[in-house]
């Protein structure tokens, strides 16, 4: 029988290195995202330089012709070049999704934000968002459009009506779930006043969720100017946007089935970019 060593120590736990998960935009889906969005707005920037007609000039003798050297996408029924007013289109549809989501955004988080430091606020202000979100966009958009107007000032005023609610109510709800976290309930120990803390305290940490859902905002965006454009209330003729230039090109698909093909495939790549990036940034979340 073998006596035990008394200087025998137990054996030491050997410590396995966790491999730390990539940040959000290391991820395929995040690159992805935003090389397709940086495609199209490159597009967008640069692309009606790059091509020698103007998006309202009207060619003589062009009318409805098929892709060719001289017009790439053709020419539609008033002899405007399609390439030309696809590239113009794009940024109008850039400057709903950059401009008036974010200024929705802005407001409904303001409105959101400051309800919380008011009850009889915050009932009123969650009463009027269930009336904004009864209503389906496209049902506001008509009365929208019906009050001021067909237009693209029509659209973005749309679409920052619609999305306040939306901003409003999740950061709402941020802000009461990280308002119980114990650094708030420390501050206000100390006696920091519920304004000072919701600047500094509440708020930064509750704008997670807040930019996952501008990413997607930004991507239905694209969709209600598409559908008024559909409906004939949305950029008003003969201005171009994606909506437009798709909405003329579905009247001559029995003529050229290619005429759809350039505005479809943008709005595509810019959702699907908007998308992944909306995805990227909720997996980060849950990292």
């Amino acid at each position: 029988m073998t006596a035990t060593d008394p200087t025998a120590t137990a054996e030491e736990p050997v410590e396995v290195a966790v491999p730390q998960r990539p940040t959000t935009f290391r991820r395929g889906k995040g690159l992805v995202g935003l090389v397709l969005v940086g495609v199209v707005v490159a597009l967008g920037v640069i692309g009606p330089l790059l091509v020698p007609w103007d998006p309202y000039e009207q060619i003589p003798g062009a009318n409805l012709l098929g892709p060719s050297a001289e017009h790439l996408l053709g020419t539609d029924d008033l002899n405007r070049d399609v390439l030309a007013r696809l590239l113009s289109g794009i940024r109008v549809d850039l400057l709903i999704s950059f401009g008036a989501v974010p200024a929705g955004a802005l407001l409904g988080c303001a409105i959101g934000a400051l309800a919380t430091l008011n009850n009889v606020l915050d009932v009123a202000v969650q009463r009027l968002f269930d009336v904004l979100l009864a209503f389906p966009q496209l049902i506001l958009a008509i009365g929208l459009a019906a009050v001021i107007g067909p237009g693209t000032t029509s659209v973005v005023i749309v679409v920052v009506t619609v999305e306040i609610p939306i901003f409003g109510r999740l950061l709402r709800a941020a802000v009461l779930r990280v308002r119980e976290s114990q650094f708030v309930t420390a501050a206000e120990v100390v006696g920091a006043g519920r304004g000072h803390i919701l600047r500094t305290h509440v708020l930064p940490n509750s704008l997670e969720p807040v930019l996952v859902q501008l990413a997607l905002s930004m991507s239905v965006a694209v969709f209600i100017e598409g559908a008024m454009s559909v409906l004939g209330i949305g950029v008003s003729p003969p201005h171009p946007s994606l909506g437009a230039v798709l909405t003329t090109s579905l009247r001559y698909l029995d003529l050229n089935p290619l005429f759809a093909i350039g505005p479809l495939a943008v709005t595509a790549v810019l959702v699907l970019g908007f998308q992944l990036i909306a995805q990227a940034a909720n997996a980060a979340r849950g990292a």
